[in-house]
């Protein structure tokens, strides 16, 4: 039988294998000599990508589920230690996804976006802090919305309405949000045809310098009005906007396990991330693809 997750694998899977053909260059180098992979970086990515949906947070785990499972789907899967080091190698190819992904949507072409940033822990024990391979890149930072301190780092996101993913930065705990999202808005490619393009933010998204160049790079900042400064226009529209990237939040989070990422090194964090970032992205294009009414939902696929 047939399940939605079959059905988004396979279309991932030709889709990922059509563009690496198209582009090689943006797969893992390999040596001229040497022995071939059994499995193919188009699997590995569907592969990775049903990890997350299906809430697999230990690698070992996944592929002894894999072979008892999938393998039909995955005749060749590698062992642990192959598998962790093939995705690790795959992170910028699955950044490059990401971005393909998301231009092949309807959403791509939304007028607002919303900016967030949302925390990373990386650890909470005080040797783990002193002696983790993190340390100098993950930090102490405070996060408001839970009103707590932790280690790690900031997972900065600019989405559409729906919560596609157009854009992320992963930061250290105390890197400036406004900083992160001017470095965001400076890709030609994203700003591209963008002229007038609405970005609905917090409060903390301020200063008069930070919002001149925001506009001058031809962009819409809307943001709550500060303690003590009169009203802005589309006030009306921040709370329930706002709500969307909470959702968006809550999605990397309860549904695919954003804090449980396991990594103990930058790399690892990084392909971690970057392996829920693609699964959500993945489900929201072919959710679009195939004309479902909610964009951003995963239930049909983490079962």
């Amino acid at each position: 039988m047939t399940t939605d997750l079959d059905t988004l694998a396979t279309a991932l899977y030709v889709r990922t294998d059509d563009l690496l053909k198209e582009s090689p260059h943006r797969a893992p180098l390999r040596p001229a000599a040497g022995i071939s992979p059994r499995i193919s970086d188009a699997e590995l990515v569907t592969l990775a990508v049903m990890q997350a949906l299906l809430g697999f947070t230990s690698e070992a785990r996944w592929l002894r589920y894999a072979r008892g499972h999938l393998q039909g789907m995955f005749p060749c899967l590698p062992q642990q230690p192959g598998y962790n080091k093939r995705l690790r190698a795959l992170a910028a190819t699955m950044s490059w996804l990401i971005a393909v992904l998301a231009r092949d949507t309807s959403l791509w072409s939304d007028d607002v976006w919303v900016a967030d940033s949302t925390p990373v822990e990386c650890g909470r024990s005080r040797q783990t802090t002193r002696r983790s391979d993190l340390a100098g890149w993950a930090e102490y930072g405070y996060c408001a919305s839970h009103s707590r301190y932790f280690w790690g780092l900031r997972l900065h996101l600019l989405t559409t309405l729906h919560g596609l993913p157009a854009a992320f930065a992963l930061t250290g705990a105390k890197a400036d949000e406004r900083q992160v999202l001017l470095s965001i808005l400076d890709d030609p490619a994203l700003a591209a045809g963008r002229a007038g393009q609405v970005i609905i933010a917090d409060k903390n998204y301020y200063g008069r310098e930070f919002e001149a160049i925001v506009a001058d790079a031809g962009f819409c900042l809307l943001r709550p009005a500060r303690q003590g400064e009169p009203a802005r226009p589309g006030t009306r529209f921040f709370k329930p906007l706002r709500q969307v990237i909470e959702s968006v939040n809550d999605t990397f989070k309860g549904q695919l396990d954003l804090e449980r990422h396991g990594g103990h090194t930058p790399t690892g964090v990084l392909t971690r991330v970057l392996q829920r970032i693609l699964a959500l992205t993945a489900s929201i294009w072919h959710n679009d693809h195939t004309g479902q009414p909610i964009m951003r939902s995963l239930i049909a696929y983490d079962h």
